[in-house]
């Protein structure tokens, strides 16, 4: 029996190169994303290049009811590995930006997020054993982030929600593993969804995936991807959260 890998958000970015890895790796898929027609192509390409089943779902993750029915597919399935991936962020003055679009993006990168967590890892205990990842982002591992103060607190929920589950997991002598991976820049489309300029330089999605799925399968529970966003964790949690706000103001602005 093949085991399954579903991904959330798979029509781009970060999404699309977890699907092609997994495969590559000989899990069948359920790829999940609004964009049905991006989804497809994706679906067409993985069973021709790796010769593995590559289902899709159309869903928005906000809606409450369109995560049940994605639960209700993986129920059905020998699910191994979930990568709970959907998400996007926002820039400007939080007096300024668009309450509409924070408010979407609570719904996707906490709320959806949460919903599928706890869903996956309750068929997880089910079966003794699974992955799931949730991708969050290095913002959710500093105090704040002036200019994108609902994206970095979106992810903080994220990170923090993450550790608690995995300690909860460990304490138990569970199978399970729960980690999140905390990028810092990857060039994908986040940039223009989010209208902003990445003011460090961004690294592939392909390395950032890559480097994920190799800590995910050491049962790292925390994933930075790379030494220059490891030593700003670092130097974030040695200087006051004053200093590490004001320091990452500064990045931020630089987007603007």
């Amino acid at each position: 029996m093949k085991y399954y890998a579903v991904i959330t958000g798979a029509s781009s970015g970060l999404g699309t190169e977890f699907a092609r890895i997994l495969a590559e790796k000989g899990f069948n898929l359920l790829i999940i994303a609004r964009r049905s027609e991006r989804l497809e192509t994706l679906s067409a390409e993985i069973k021709s290049r790796y010769g593995v089943e590559a289902e899709t779902m159309t869903a928005d993750l906000s809606v409450r009811e369109e995560r049940d029915r994605v639960l209700a597919r993986t129920d059905e399935l020998p699910v191994a590995v979930f990568i709970n991936n959907a998400g996007f962020g926002d820039c400007g003055l939080f007096t300024e930006t668009d309450l509409d679009k924070d408010l979407s993006m609570i719904d996707v990168n906490v709320s959806a997020v949460h919903h599928l967590a706890k869903g996956i890892l309750r068929q997880f205990n089910k079966r003794g054993k699974g992955y799931l990842l949730n991708v969050a982002s290095s913002a959710g591992l500093l105090p704040g982030g002036p200019y994108m103060a609902t994206y970095y607190a979106t992810k903080a929920y994220v990170t923090s929600l993450t550790r608690a589950v995995a300690r909860e997991l460990k304490e138990q002598g569970s199978r399970i593993y729960v980690g999140a991976l905390c990028p810092g820049p990857v060039d994908t489309e986040f940039n223009s969804v989010a209208d902003v300029e990445f003011a460090l330089p961004g690294i592939s999605a392909k390395y950032c995936v890559r480097y994920a799925v190799r800590q995910m399968l050491r049962r790292q529970t925390i994933i930075v991807p790379t030494l220059r966003m490891k030593a700003a964790v670092t130097a974030g949690r040695i200087i006051s959260p004053a200093a590490a706000v004001a320091i990452t103001g500064r990045q931020q602005k630089r987007k603007m």
